[in-house]
């Protein structure tokens, strides 16, 4: 299994007949067959990276191309960390590039998005550190 080392871009990949790949096409089964439904053959893109500081656990990153399931934002992608005999579902629905960061927090290492969107492990999960936008729904502008 390709590793990404710590502060390196996750580089995802087809891995076809790999065990990563079979493994995320069990998680992702529901949109594969989706996007094959929809008449869109999907591509699936897989990568691994240890998130943990003590090495333990490896993250899968998994991401579906089709034009059932990719935008004008690019495609998204998912994160899962093993658990037990299962995976997880710690982070999910980012676009863009996906790189390891030194900094960490709660033992697992912050993930950087489109190169300074901060993601940083809540014990649970990821969580955005972006502020998200409000909306005043009672105060409009007219000109």
């Amino acid at each position: 299994m390709a590793v990404a080392p710590e502060g390196a871009l996750v580089t995802l990949t087809t891995q076809p007949g790999s065990a990563l790949e079979a493994t995320a096409q069990k998680l992702v089964a529901g949109d594969l067959n989706q996007s094959n439904k929809d008449g869109a053959p999907p591509v699936l893109l897989v990568g691994s990276a240890a998130l943990s500081t003590h090495r333990a656990p490896q993250a899968l990153f998994v991401q579906v191309q089709s034009a059932a399931f990719c935008g004008s934002a690019g495609c998204s992608s998912s994160v899962y960390v093993k658990q037990g005999h299962g995976w997880r579902k710690v982070m999910d629905s980012i676009s863009g590039p996906i790189k390891v960061s030194p900094r960490s927090h709660h033992g697992m290492h912050d993930l950087l998005v489109h190169g300074g969107d901060r993601w940083v492990w809540t014990g649970t999960a990821y969580a955005d550190t972006l502020p998200t936008p409000t909306i005043d729904l009672h105060h409009s502008t007219k000109e």
